[in-house]
């Protein structure tokens, strides 16, 4: 029992191995529909093969399923290049047609032949253990385990020995010919690569499942990281994560084991995008947050520091009035209001609030970054009514650096309405 199993994690292994290594590149090359139309397009390319060699052999199965997947590409490049039909319209025009046809074909002819239909869209991972490669007498071990390591070695060492070539086709393919790179070549050589991936692993998750195994890992892994070595390495593990996880997922269910291995890298995606540091839905919204408390603050100081401008003597607002000028959600102008208070650049005396020394300087640099904007623009031609709300969309994002070169092109002591511009000191 305990062989059993080891053989089919390892099956489930190195499927989502070698799904994620060239589903990494179709998810970068924006072309995750296509590795959906191949898994599927090859069927009938299978079953041909089938009803022509009477046999489930491992290179009748390759060479009918790479000529049916590199028609896939050709019928897709075809239509969109030639007869200027959308890429995503061509794709969808040519799979369901070829995927149709060899469902067809399975139903209508694979009683003369060993071809299961539910085999091939489905799969069945657990019979691994059962079906050996035989030498002679002497059983090998089971037989997808050499398929698909053999088809793990052949991923590998192209995308080693053509790393840089698949790096720069998948993000810039007129770069790519521009230094020499066949940039046709290598997506050929990729659609070629996921053809042949994708009938090895028919037997052990099947058709439908593969897609998922194809395009989740590599999706999961892009919104970990911006580098492609990592993304792939990403992916891999992924991917391997789904296939153990998924094994003892399905033995707790009492399930179909491929689908729980889906069921967990579907959930390593889902985890991916709520806690991924750069990409995900929590982050995101911790970005939003932070920048709507700094928007807060800066509209909460540059209220107060103009409050002192135009009425001398009166220079603070109540709290209620301060908070309203935030322009935010309440409960946020609130956080917002309590940062500042923390970070000691309010004062309040007689109920109402002002600027604290420290916080005169921030508020004083805020008013002269709105201004040297509303000037600038001004410069380029905006009409002066018009410089107000580009300027303070702007101001929270000036660095030092930028401030200082603005401060340089402007030499004008007053802004377009003819108000002071703080000094920079």
């Amino acid at each position: 029992m305990i062989e059993g199993a080891f053989w089919i994690v390892l099956t489930g292994v190195l499927v989502t191995a070698s799904c994620a290594l060239l589903g990494t590149f179709l998810v970068l090359r924006k072309m995750s529909l296509l590795g959906d139309a191949l898994s599927h397009a090859v069927l009938p390319g299978i079953a041909v093969a089938f009803l022509l060699s009477g046999s489930r052999a491992v290179l009748p199965m390759f060479l009918g399923a790479a000529a049916f997947g590199l028609l896939t590409a050709l019928l897709v490049e075809a239509f969109h290049r030639r007869w200027r039909v959308q890429e995503d319209a061509a794709i969808g025009i040519v799979f369901t047609a070829l995927f149709a046809l060899g469902v067809v074909i399975i139903t209508a002819y694979a009683g003369q032949v060993d071809l299961d239909q539910e085999c091939v869209l489905y799969g069945e991972i657990a019979y691994t253990p059962w079906d050996l490669l035989l030498w002679g007498d002497q059983s090998l071990g089971p037989r997808p385990v050499w398929i698909l390591g053999a088809m793990l070695a052949i991923n590998l060492t192209v995308i080693a020995l053509l790393y840089k070539e698949f790096k720069i086709s998948a993000f810039d393919p007129a770069m790519a010919m521009s230094v020499g790179i066949n940039a046709t070549l290598m997506h050929y050589l990729l659609m070629g690569l996921v053809a042949l991936t994708t009938v090895a692993s028919f037997e052990s998750v099947g058709a439908i499942l593969v897609v998922a195994m194809l395009i989740v890992p590599g999706a999961a892994a892009y919104l970990w990281s911006d580098r492609l070595i990592a993304v792939l390495g990403l992916a891999v593990f992924f991917g391997i994560v789904s296939a153990v996880a998924g094994y003892f997922l399905a033995s707790f269910w009492n399930s179909s084991i491929a689908g729980a291995m889906v069921v967990v890298v579907g959930g390593i995606f889902l985890f991916s995008l709520l806690f991924s540091p750069n990409q995900g839905v929590l982050a995101r919204i911790y970005q939003r947050v932070r920048l709507s408390l700094q928007v807060a603050q800066d509209h909460m100081l540059l209220a107060l520091v103009r409050r002192a401008e135009k009425e001398v003597g009166c220079a603070g607002l109540r709290p209620a009035e301060l908070v309203a000028t935030a322009a935010v959600w309440s409960p946020l102008a609130q956080l917002a209001f309590g940062d500042l208070r923390r970070r000691q650049l309010l004062a309040q005396a007689n109920g109402l609030v002002e600027l604290s020394a420290k916080g005169q300087q921030v508020a004083l640099r805020l008013l002269r970054h709105h201004r040297l904007w509303e000037t600038y623009m001004s410069h380029l031609g905006l009409p002066v009514d018009h410089v107000h709300d580009p300027a303070d969309a702007l101001e929270h994002f000036i660095g030092g650096e930028l401030a200082a070169e603005l401060g340089a092109q402007i030499r004008d002591e007053q802004d377009p309405q003819g108000k002071q511009i703080p000094p920079s000191n």
